[in-house]
């Protein structure tokens, strides 16, 4: 496969740590090449490790933020790390979010094109982002992640559209990651099993769901433990003692759920739903 290319396209950094993060570990260890796109610095990213909610870590945020990301990438595996270059978001109607450099106030056109551009560089066969609907979580980042994804997805091979971005290059597949309601009620399950207190409350079964959309699940149980070492990297993000990633012993958490989801959003080979394999349909 090292001709192959996986693509993922992130909001801030961390995300690239809970969302697929075994999933990219399992194309890696194939010899899939791997690239992370992370469109924000995190810069408004709250320091939820006590440990290190110190002067000079808050003093430093966006720099502690980007050694933090580098960690985490050399963990799951990517070869290469672009930075889109915006400022970080932060949530609605915040003073952050006002900011005329936040990636939520950034010109589309010019995000779409800068995506556009990393595509045709990299040439990768399949990219994965951010879904459609995202009422469960709706930050303004993630929110544009999907915005520029598709329009890039469709561009990037387009010989008509910019053709100073570089040569055009044609994706085959987008895919929308998938936080499923089988996968909290597998967990909260387990928790309660356990005779422990299941950090996932009534709001995770009332919130919006995309269960029934979910075309391809990847078995990530060889590479489980990596979504975690990664999450850890993310120091100032992640208090080691959190009980939604880290409650349930690893040596079960490991059987509990031990796949990553996706909704195949767009598609330009035949393939067969539901899917086992990112590159399912791509030719070898």
């Amino acid at each position: 496969m090292a001709d192959r290319c996986l693509l993922s396209v992130h909001a801030h950094p961390d995300d690239e740590a809970s969302k697929g993060a075994s999933t990219v570990a399992r194309y890696k260890s194939e010899g899939v090449r791997a690239v992370l796109v992370t469109c924000t610095g995190g810069e408004e990213g709250d320091i939820l490790n006590a440990a290190m909610d110190r002067p000079e870590i808050r003093a430093d945020l966006a720099a502690v933020r980007m050694r933090e990301l580098e960690r985490s990438a050399a963990l799951i595996g990517y070869d290469d790390v672009v930075l889109l270059g915006y400022r970080d978001s932060g949530m609605p109607d915040s003073e952050a979010n006002a900011r005329p450099d936040a990636f939520a106030n950034a010109d589309l056109d010019e995000a779409v094109a800068r995506l556009v551009e990393i595509i045709r560089r990299e040439r990768p066969q399949v990219i994965l982002t951010y879904g459609d609907d995202q009422q469960g979580y709706p930050h303004p980042d993630h929110l544009r992640v999907h915005d520029i994804s598709v329009p890039a997805f469709e561009l990037a091979g387009d010989p008509d559209y910019r053709p100073d971005l570089g040569e055009s290059f044609t994706p085959l597949k987008l895919y929308y990651s998938v936080w499923t309601r089988a996968r909290v009620t597998a967990m909260h399950d387990k928790f309660l099993e356990l005779g422990l207190d299941s950090p996932f409350t009534e709001d995770w079964f009332t919130r919006p769901h995309h269960d029934d959309r979910v075309t391809t699940t990847i078995d990530i149980g060889p590479w489980f433990d990596v979504r975690l070492e990664a999450l850890l990297a993310h120091a100032t993000q992640v208090d080691p003692d959190s009980a939604f990633w880290f409650g349930l012993p690893r040596e079960i958490a490991r059987t509990v759920h031990p796949v990553e989801e996706y909704i195949l959003a767009r598609s330009l080979v035949d393939t067969v739903i539901p899917e086992t394999d990112l590159f399912a349909g791509i030719e070898p």
